[in-house]
């Protein structure tokens, strides 16, 4: 019997940083006296490769100017950035992951995994979920009160690089939420906000601007439980 209850305590002690709540409710913006910071976190996808006027029209830069001045949004996406630790370019590595640790953010958005389809990497995939929570970990150890969102990649169409959109829908995205029910994080499907929209993605993987748009508008209305407004021409 003590030795069941000796195991079950370590268990709880494993899945700790996993078992910190995150409310599925919209940010309530009032209970934050000063500017929520939020770090977008990803690939090239979140960084805007392929975005014309990157510095403008990628996502993350798009979601500040619709979220407004209440609100500091950095973007911390990294080209080729896996979530994997085995993978061939591991986010962990990359110089934007301190960053983004350092920067404590109020909200972490967490777009991965589109990079770890490439076969190289997914031959790692046993190792995709406990890599994700440990990835998860660092930030709340960081700011033990981080609001996480777990976001599905957006789709190929079919691919490129190796990147393939099966994985992406049979491997990465089941695996992203189971892990949101465990880590009690919140989802943002991005892949059905662009699912069948392959004029979006010219390259088979990277948004465009209008595709780019379209994330920020999916990522405005899951923080806030609002419709983003129409962004001023």
């Amino acid at each position: 019997m003590v030795r069941k209850m000796l195991a079950v305590l370590c268990l709880v002690g494993l899945l700790a940083p996993c078992l910190a709540a995150d409310a599925t409710t919209p940010i309530p913006v009032a209970d934050y006296k000063g500017t929520i910071k939020i770090a977008c976190v990803g690939d090239s996808i979140t960084y805007g490769a392929g975005v014309k006027d990157r510095a403008k029209n990628a996502y993350p830069f798009v979601l500040g100017r619709l979220l407004g001045d209440k609100w500091e949004v950095r973007n911390f996406g990294v080209s080729g950035a896996t979530l994997l630790r085995k993978g061939d370019k591991p986010y962990e590595k990359q110089k934007a992951f301190q960053q983004a640790l350092d920067f404590k953010p109020d909200v972490l958005i967490v777009k991965l995994g589109t990079n770890d389809t490439k076969p190289q990497n997914w031959k790692h995939q046993d190792q995709f979920e406990a890599d994700y929570k440990w990835l998860i970990e660092q930030f709340r150890k960081a700011n033990p009160e981080v609001r996480v969102y777990l976001c599905l990649p957006v789709p190929a169409f079919p691919g490129n690089w190796g990147i393939n959109d099966k994985t992406i829908r049979e491997g990465v995205i089941p695996a992203v939420r189971k892990l949101a029910k465990e880590c009690q994080t919140q989802i943002i499907d991005l892949y059905a906000a662009l699912e069948g929209k392959k004029e979006l993605v010219p390259d088979k993987v990277h948004p465009n601007a209008e595709g780019a748009a379209i994330m920020a508008r999916t990522v405005y209305k899951a923080l806030t439980g609002k419709d983003a407004p129409a962004e001023q021409k």
